[in-house]
């Protein structure tokens, strides 16, 4: 047969699918209903991953793609019941501020971010945050991982190493404590939430813009202060403070991390043959872990949409069946004209295929409606990629050719003596 042939004969099959989904508009409507939903959740768990993937890869990039972390415990920790053999990083001394310090005479290092995070309330005057994140992280902070600064400056190196009560607080905690007052020069009172509730006042000295992300998130209130003072004002916890590693412009990662990891474990005494008691993680780590996660839950997220597409499917059964039997006369005739068995179960696919084709359009459609939403209302840069676009329509046609095999086999096959004799 030629192509044009072809060409014409799908377009008979859209047309008579098309009369066949008006004159059966309940059934035709359910059948795209079904193919629609699993679309639309494809279509939009695709979009928000693209946008977690993005988000995330720019959090990591704005720290510089060769930095890496040491931190006294490792990402995923394991099963722990307080015995010797199981979570075994609870045995692993604490990070030191002198440790850090001697780091940053390593020759590869160029920059040695100390970090930590701390709960705790802050009020001024009759506006009180009861729960808010405080960050206490070294003076080099806008070296590793430049702030976007609305107003005012950072602490300096004098400021932090002294653990002056100043703080640098973000735009939604500025606009919740201190509403459209000017917030520079004004003191904040933070209660830390453990730590016997040590505080007292904190001058903010700079407004910084978090960057909307789906790992930090744009919208909570965050106070960024001297990890020195958010020790020794606020009693947090050192156990819990990690290093970020900046290696120099011109120096290797891997030799960095070399580098730190035989400083680390020359600091700590430890022989040839022991395992070190410190974890060093890189943003490939990382982004292993992250990968794991979300490709699990993607895949979840999938197999719940496809029962959409199986419910389309067993509609596209049902209704194609119904149109080979209310249709058995118009078949005899066609066949006794001279249409061979192909010719007719092309045309059973065609309509199978234009029935599903439609449920995937307004899936599609309302798929970039929701990720617009998304986009919109949470931090989440969703947006559809090519690839979901793809897929979609793909996966509507196969389920077409699938489940609409069946009807258009039967069709093919009646035989056109019993056909035209059918009431």
């Amino acid at each position: 047969m030629r192509f044009w042939d072809r060409v014409r004969m799908s377009m008979e099959g859209v047309t008579i699918a098309l009369d066949a989904m008006k004159a059966n508009r309940v059934r035709a409507g359910l059948t795209i209903l079904g193919v629609a939903v699993g679309v639309f959740v494809v279509v939009l768990i695709s979009a928000a991953v693209h946008g977690i993937n993005v988000s995330v890869a720019k959090q990591f990039e704005s720290a510089g793609p060769t930095t890496f972390f040491v931190q006294r415990y490792p990402i995923v920790f394991e099963a722990c019941d307080d015995s010797g053999d199981t979570c075994k990083w609870r045995s692993n001394p604490r990070l030191t501020f002198a440790e850090a310090d001697a780091l940053m005479r390593v020759e590869s290092v160029g920059e040695v971010l100390l970090r930590q995070g701390w709960g705790a309330s802050a009020k001024y005057r009759d506006r009180e945050l009861s729960n808010v994140q405080v960050a206490g992280v070294s003076a080099n902070w806008p070296q590793v991982n430049p702030p976007v600064m609305v107003d005012g400056r950072v602490f300096t190196e004098q400021e932090s190493r002294s653990a002056s009560r100043v703080v640098v607080i973000n735009t939604t905690a500025k606009e919740r404590l201190f509403g459209e007052e000017d917030a520079l020069g004004k003191e904040i009172n933070l209660t830390s939430l453990s730590g016997a509730g040590r505080g007292g006042p904190f001058m903010v000295v700079g407004i910084f813009k978090d960057e909307a992300s789906f790992l930090q998130g744009g919208e909570r209130p965050r106070i960024m202060t001297s990890i020195y003072a958010l020790n020794r004002r606020l009693g947090a916890n050192s156990r819990w403070m990690s290093f970020v590693i900046k290696p120099h412009a011109s120096a290797r990662q891997d030799v960095t991390i070399d580098e730190v990891t035989s400083a680390m474990r020359g600091m700590r005494g430890l022989r040839p043959g022991r395992e070190s008691n410190f974890v060093v993680i890189t943003q490939d780590k990382l982004f292993d872990v992250y990968n794991k996660v979300f490709g699990m839950f993607f895949l979840v997220m999938i197999a719940l949409s496809s029962v959409g597409l199986l419910v389309g499917g067993v509609g596209v059964i049902a209704i194609m069946m119904i149109s080979v039997t209310e249709r058995t006369r118009e078949i005899g005739v066609r066949k006794a004209l001279g249409a061979t068995r192909g010719v007719i179960l092309w045309q059973f696919l065609v309509e199978a295929i234009t029935l599903t084709a439609t449920g995937a359009a307004i899936g599609l459609v309302l798929g970039w409606a929701g990720s617009l939403g998304i986009n919109a209302w949470t931090p989440i840069a969703a947006s559809v990629p090519p690839l979901a676009v793809v897929a979609a329509l793909a996966t509507s046609a196969f389920t077409g050719i699938v489940f609409g095999m069946l009807p258009a086999l039967k069709a093919a096959r009646l035989d056109p003596v019993a056909a035209l004799r059918h009431e």
